[in-house]
């Protein structure tokens, strides 16, 4: 097969997509710190409810760095347009996630200065603000950006900046569009979701699990509620199409609309995954027995979110489009890393179904056995 530089381009998008995807699905871990004061009653739950979720952290996190990695290496002009001009809400998130991180390691040691109870409101600060902002950051690519690409700009010996923010908010002026917030709010209430079906699959506990069950409707009903207008106004609105023999960027009616369309596999991704995220959710409410939500809710996050991400950078589509400038927004064509370094990467990237098989392997052996009342009182290393 002749690998053309569109096809690198393309490859790595999928990639970026993909971790991405994962990312939204690992951000049960966020909604379950969300959850910490309102399905744990008492100190006891409380303890239970951290130690389920404080064994997965790492790999939210170890995402969270792997796709911001791998976004620099592939797309390092969004790298630096976004991260180096929205830095307001890029800084408040790795400090949300410094908070995570910390808290984990220190609220249980004796002697701690700042006491558990806080350490434990970071956490809460953490699964609200983090699956909020990042949600909110990603609805950009739908909606645009407030940034000028000037590649003269880099002659300048005294400001050597290829893009520049238009506003001086720097990216939280992101949080008065209100598509933006309906998709910031749907990956917080999707995560919250996602962590009661994790307790209830997790947690050997009938008090906590009886808990988790009534909260679980009251979460799907507040997710849909603002993921479904979300849907409906993309698949409505205009969108920002590319022109391939040009690269101009302009208005196309419907445009996400038509990718899906066009793209037949990628709207077949999307409807799966809708469609596991709603049976995981009924069959768990439904079936007062039922502890495997998790997993099809789970896969159909990942093929959900995928599907979305997809749909915003391929079919010749701006997927970082700027609202102030519209010939400045970013495409995978003229965003990305040089053909040499994306196949050089390409081959690297081979590595990673060995990655996901050792995460296979550590997720089940933490999870061989449930996190129960006893394990509390006799494990070696509790949150």
């Amino acid at each position: 097969m002749d690998i053309t530089y569109s096809f690198l381009q393309h490859y790595w998008w999928l990639l970026v997509s993909l971790l991405g995807a994962l990312l939204v699905f690992l951000m049960f871990v966020q909604g379950g710190q969300s959850l910490l004061f309102t399905v744990g009653r008492t100190e006891r739950q409380q303890k239970l409810l951290i130690n389920s979720i404080g064994r997965k952290w790492e790999f939210t996190f170890t995402t969270l760095v792997t796709f911001g990695g791998a976004f620099f290496a592939s797309f390092p002009l969004f790298y630096s347009t976004s991260f180096g001009g929205a830095y307001w809400v890029w800084t408040i998130i790795l400090l949300c996630f410094v908070l995570q991180a910390v808290s984990y390691e220190f609220q249980a040691k004796r002697g701690n200065l700042l006491g558990k109870r806080t350490y434990q409101v970071f956490l809460f600060i953490n699964g609200v603000l983090g699956p909020l902002l990042l949600g909110t950051a990603v609805g950009t690519f739908f909606s645009g950006a407030s940034f000028v690409v000037d590649r003269v700009q880099l002659t300048d010996i005294g400001m050597p900046v290829i893009s520049r923010w238009a506003t001086p908010w720097h990216g939280l002026e992101a949080a008065l569009v209100v598509w933006n917030l309906l998709l910031g709010a749907s990956v917080f209430f999707l995560s919250r979701v996602l962590a009661l079906l994790y307790f209830i699959n997790n947690i050997r506990d009938e008090e906590v699990s009886a808990a988790c069950r009534r909260r679980l409707p009251i979460e799907a009903v507040a997710f849909l509620v603002v993921f479904l207008p979300f849907v409906g106004h993309l698949l409505m609105a205009d969108g920002f199409a590319v022109d391939p023999a040009t690269g101009n960027v302009f208005m196309e009616p419907h445009k996400y609309l038509n990718n899906l369309v066009q793209m037949p596999l990628v709207a077949v991704l999307f409807l799966v995954g809708v469609v596991g995220v709603l049976f995981g959710i009924g069959r768990t409410v439904l079936s007062a027995t039922c502890t495997k939500g998790i997993w099809s809710a789970g896969a159909g996050t990942v093929l959900t979110v995928l599907a979305l991400l997809l749909t915003a950078g391929w079919n010749n589509t701006a997927y970082y489009p700027s609202a102030v400038d519209l010939q400045s927004s970013l495409t995978i064509v003229n965003s990305s890393s040089s053909e040499f370094t994306l196949r050089t990467m390409m081959y690297v990237s081979f590595i990673i179904p060995f990655v996901l098989a050792y995460i296979f392997y550590t997720w089940r052996a933490l999870d061989l056995h449930k996190i129960d009342q006893k394990e509390m009182q006799e494990g070696e290393h509790n949150y």
